[in-house]
């Protein structure tokens, strides 16, 4: 008995670094191509105003998609994983969802209008909108439905068509923050016929599959995440709109300069968010369907992930100031956005992690008031910090912010799931990391102090990670020799 609950332990971890090894494979084209794009962009832009109206609207964008789709694709991959649920009544149910979503944003018109830069450009604005929905609804269908090596050839697809499309528009034919919605509307597009052929969505196209019983649970479900959804952009994306509503005229430039510098900046913490999508779409699966010793699996893992962002985010501190050299010479002052920016990349994902019991347990309502307690912070602190320091103050505020909300978190998921988050060790690895910005933001001689507190990091946390590496390996290596 004791060998069998063993091997069904290890198989959990096993099945784990499988599918994080799959989506790792399938979004590492898609990934470099997003690390790579904003240098990119910082030429085919033009100036740093420019890209702070292309990465305005962008995020304009990403605080509309979940309202027109009501949150529906959590609901999607939630109830797409349940098996006493049909699949074609989950997919008739969101793709209803999500054009009624739009029909309500084709009659708010007038105040989509009133978000800045979007009156110029709301065709467009409108055109990403929709199709993001319909490539997310798509993918997260498949996804639902275990065919993950269609959602890796998905990944390799879209990261060619979107570089294709950006050097069409941008480079070819220099339509400027146009060119960058169109390209980014086509790539969606582009994947969601993609997806939708090669992965027999068609075939869950049936109008009388509608389900109202199972819609008011998807809706029950995702509703919340709006507002959750809502408040994450808030955190993660309104510094830029205080930014450029703030910064006007600081030290002779523009909002939209600072804007384009704080874009710029987001640069280098996307290596924490690479990792944390990437390991998160594996773990969502093993999150729902493992069910076995969940406490003791959410435990050790949770101390796994914690351990490797730690050393990323030790890492990238490290390395901002040289790695901004890759940017136009003007950009080069984004690197003071960088070390807290990166901070705020750990906690989203650790959030996520967080995030992912509340999935399990269907309380999507933790989700909401943890982000929107955040999202509070967030906005009292964008004022008072901008007003002390300039745009470099919202960087700091979405930090806090996030952290309150991983402690919200780590609080309120202790009544469904406890996990033993080792706070001490915590508190150590974030004192660290701390020291380490403070010498790279006011020491001279900066080089020496924050790379000896880099190792200190790597040193305590590179263990844990390689334990399990190691482990699991041998068990690889070992059934490969057997």
């Amino acid at each position: 008995m004791e060998v069998l609950l063993l091997a069904s332990s290890q198989k959990k971890y096993t099945t784990l670094v499988n599918n994080t090894l799959l989506f790792a494979l399938s979004n590492f084209s898609s990934k470099l191509l997003s690390f790579f794009i904003r240098p990119y962009l910082s030429y085919a832009l033009d100036s740093p105003d420019v890209m702070g109206v292309s990465s305005l609207l962008q995020q304009a964008t990403n605080l509309l998609i979940p309202v027109v789709s009501l949150g529906v694709s959590y609901a999607v991959i939630r109830f797409g994983l349940d098996k006493a649920v049909r699949k074609d009544s989950v997919f008739v149910n969101g793709g209803l969802t999500i054009f009624t979503g739009f029909a309500i944003l084709l009659v708010a018109m007038p105040l989509v209008r009133l978000i800045p830069n979007a009156a110029e450009y709301l065709p467009w604005l409108y055109l990403c909108v929709l199709a993001s929905c319909l490539r997310t609804l798509c993918t997260q269908f498949i996804r639902a439905r275990m065919l993950n090596r269609l959602v890796a050839i998905d990944g390799v697809m879209t990261t060619g068509t979107l570089l294709a499309y950006y050097l069409i528009f941008l480079s070819w034919f220099r339509m400027g923050a146009t060119g960058f919605l169109l390209a980014n509307a086509c790539a969606d597009l582009t994947s969601m016929v993609f997806v939708f052929f090669a992965g027999g969505c068609r075939k869950y196209c049936k109008p009388k599959a509608f389900d109202k019983s199972l819609w008011g649970e998807m809706l029950r479900y995702c509703l919340p995440m709006i507002p959750a959804a809502i408040s994450f952009w808030i955190i993660n994306a309104s510094d830029m709109f205080f930014v450029q509503a703030m910064c006007e005229d600081y030290q002779g430039r523009s909002g939209n300069y600072w804007v384009g510098l704080l874009s710029a900046g987001y640069f280098l913490p996307q290596v924490i968010t690479i990792m944390g999508s990437i390991f998160y779409e594996a773990w969502q699966l093993s999150a729902v369907t493992e069910e076995q010793d969940r406490e003791a699996f959410f435990s050790k893992i949770f101390r796994v992930y914690a351990c490797a962002m730690f050393c990323c985010v030790a890492g990238v501190v490290m390395l901002c100031r040289p790695m901004m050299h890759l940017f136009k010479a003007e950009y080069y002052d984004g690197w003071t956005f960088v070390p807290f920016l990166t901070l705020c990349s750990m906690c989203t994902c650790l959030n996520q992690f967080l995030n992912s019991v509340y999935v399990v347990y269907k309380r999507s309502t933790g989700s909401l008031f943890t982000m929107l307690a955040g999202a509070v912070l967030n906005v009292i602190l964008n004022g008072i910090f901008i007003l002390l320091w300039g745009p470099w103050g919202v960087t700091p505020a979405s930090f806090l912010s996030l952290l309150l909300v991983f402690l919200l978190r780590a609080y309120s998921t202790r009544g469904l799931l406890r996990i033993d988050f080792h706070p001490a060790w915590l508190l150590v690895n974030l004192v660290l990391v701390l020291a380490e910005i403070w010498c790279l933001m006011n020491l001279s001689a900066w080089v020496i102090p924050v790379v000896v507190l880099t190792a200190v990091v790597c040193a305590i946390n590179v263990r844990e990670v390689y334990s399990l590496v190691q482990k699991l390996l041998g068990k690889f290596l070992h059934r490969k020799g057997a």
